[in-house]
């Protein structure tokens, strides 16, 4: 059989694509997003305490902090999902029953933690001392002067970062397939690998692929928005922006994601 033919009915079969196109709609689609936006949100608030952790005078909030991001920022997301996962199995059996979701959920969010941990501290950090100063010549505390003045500032600074994280995340909840979820819990990837498994066919594999990418590329373009917004914002002319804005595509803008 020609080579070219055999690809194209491996990857391009519209009947096997069009067979796993209402699950991967109704179910994979809904759970790749609740997965990835559920642990953003809990990856935040806990990145942000890191943060705070992690430029606090106070060596003993300091070195937990660094620690937790050296090993969380270390491990691959696969062992960490497979560890948290295997390793609080029976206290999530207490809590909420034989349900892998929400140590799924829990997974993602302490490895997001770790990243979007950093993002802030970098975003905080990049604010000038002479805000600090002036907020506290204002009668603020240092807590006040943080709370109010800094923090708001370095969050607005790694936005683009932020969002960066969140494409990760999207990417990441497909590893989340290790911990065994139910027929309806299952994400986009697991949908298309039960296909092809099935069939034999790769189809449903290239079509859970096209969803990640319809997710994925407009943030993509939204974290360059987000960017180019910001930084008109900030000064009058900005040469060399549409050459910047190659570079927050990329992993590690701001300080950001390094996976």
């Amino acid at each position: 059989m020609d080579p070219l033919s055999t690809l194209w009915e491996t990857f391009f079969d519209a009947d096997s694509m069009r067979e796993a196109l209402p699950e991967m709609l109704t179910v994979g689609l809904p759970n790749t997003l609740i997965l990835a936006i559920s642990a953003a949100l809990l990856g935040s608030v806990l990145g942000m305490a890191l943060a705070v952790a992690g430029i606090s005078r106070t060596r003993w909030l300091r070195w937990p902090a660094r620690v937790y991001t050296d090993v969380f920022r270390g491990l691959p997301a696969a062992a960490t999902i497979l560890l948290i996962g295997v390793g609080l199995a029976p206290l999530g059996m207490q809590v909420w029953g034989p349900n892998p979701y929400p140590l799924g959920i829990l997974a993602l969010s302490l490895i997001a933690a770790a990243y979007i941990g950093e993002i802030f501290r970098s975003g905080i950090q990049s604010v000038e001392a002479a805000q600090l100063e002036g907020a506290r010549a204002l009668g603020l505390s240092w807590g006040e002067a943080m709370r109010l003045v800094i923090v708001p500032q370095g969050i607005r600074r790694v936005l683009p970062a932020w969002v960066n994280q969140l494409i990760a995340l999207i990417k990441d909840s497909s590893l989340v397939y290790f911990l065994g979820l139910l027929a309806s819990q299952r994400e986009l990837f697991r949908i298309g690998q039960d296909y092809a498994a099935n069939t034999g066919n790769q189809s449903a594999l290239l079509l859970a692929g096209l969803f990640y990418l319809t997710l994925t590329v407009p943030l993509t373009h939204a974290v360059n928005w987000i960017d180019r917004r910001l930084r008109h914002g900030r000064q009058a002319t900005a040469p060399g922006d549409a050459d910047d804005d190659l570079d927050l595509a990329l992993p590690g803008a701001a300080g950001g994601n390094q996976r």
